[in-house]
């Protein structure tokens, strides 16, 4: 999640720095709970200001506060509509709107969605994050809404051309959806035969056997290499906490319920605001 710090002196009476440094710095630990609390106790002196309504609606998102998340990433568009990070925000608001509504208002919200994203991947075309989100919309979009696994490995392509291990993750992602596990571990074997201690590779090899229930004994042993290793630092980067859950959807695959809830246990001891749902590298 981009954080827009450029913006934090725009509109309205400047907060303290530190409050201000404390809110972000809260928000970038994943102490979404402190972090909510401390940018709402901040809004009140920068009305109006988009990196505030960044935060808040980011916030929203992950408590899953559709309301709240649209209220306040549509203001930010409003106060920055050249900002391609707030659209991909918004984006993901119109997404969220589309799961929870009515069948006959879901395409509404789904062309909302897109167009949000689009606008995002105009402003910054090389960018691979916003490139993400419209992957995940074209994988899980039906036709009639513009989606289409054809449109989403075009965009993983894309994504690999920016970012070459981003795009592998991507069209793991995508072979996964299609019951193509072996096709995903390969992409991480040229990896891992350059660099054994790869965090990303490794972290990947065991996501694959946590969803596809394949080579589960290869991906549990990926894992726990991992926790020997030090994590990439970066929003939606994966965690210690997510190296713990994947974890624990092997061991519920092996059959044992005490290892995997002891897994479960210790992500949610690291990651405050814990949410299994959540930790996807994309909803």
């Amino acid at each position: 999640m981009p954080l827009l710090l450029a913006l934090g002196t725009s509109l309205g009476r400047a907060s303290p720095p530190d409050d201000w440094s404390a809110a972000v710095a809260l928000y970038e630990s994943r102490c979404y709970s402190a972090a909510r609390e401390a940018f709402a106790r901040i809004a009140g002196d920068r009305p109006g200001d988009p990196a505030i309504h960044f935060y808040l609606g980011r916030l929203a998102l992950w408590f899953d506060d559709e309301p709240a998340a649209r209220s306040h990433l549509e203001s930010a568009v409003a106060a920055s509509p050249a900002e391609a990070r707030l659209y991909n925000a918004l984006g993901d608001a119109y997404a969220l709107a589309a799961r929870n509504a009515p069948l006959l208002s879901k395409f509404e919200w789904a062309r909302r969605c897109k167009a949000a994203y689009d606008r995002a991947v105009d402003l910054e075309p090389d960018n691979p994050a916003y490139r993400w989100s419209r992957m995940a919309y074209y994988q899980l979009a039906p036709r009639l809404a513009g989606g289409g696994l054809g449109k989403a490995h075009a965009e993983a392509a894309e994504i690999g051309r920016l970012d070459p291990m981003s795009g592998r993750i991507a069209q793991a992602t995508l072979l996964l959806s299609e019951s193509r596990a072996a096709d995903a571990f390969a992409l991480f074997d040229e990896v891992l035969r350059r660099a054994p201690d790869d965090f990303l590779a490794l972290y990947h090899v065991g996501r694959c056997a946590a969803l596809s229930g394949e080579q589960l004994a290869r991906g549990r042993a990926a894992l726990q290499r991992c926790l020997d290793l030090r994590p990439p630092v970066g929003d939606g980067q994966p965690t210690l906490a997510s190296v713990h859950y994947r974890l624990g959807n092997i061991h519920e695959q092996e059959g044992d319920r005490a290892a995997a809830a002891r897994e479960f246990a210790t992500a949610r001891a690291l990651h405050p605001d814990f949410r299994a749902e959540k930790i996807a590298l994309k909803n």
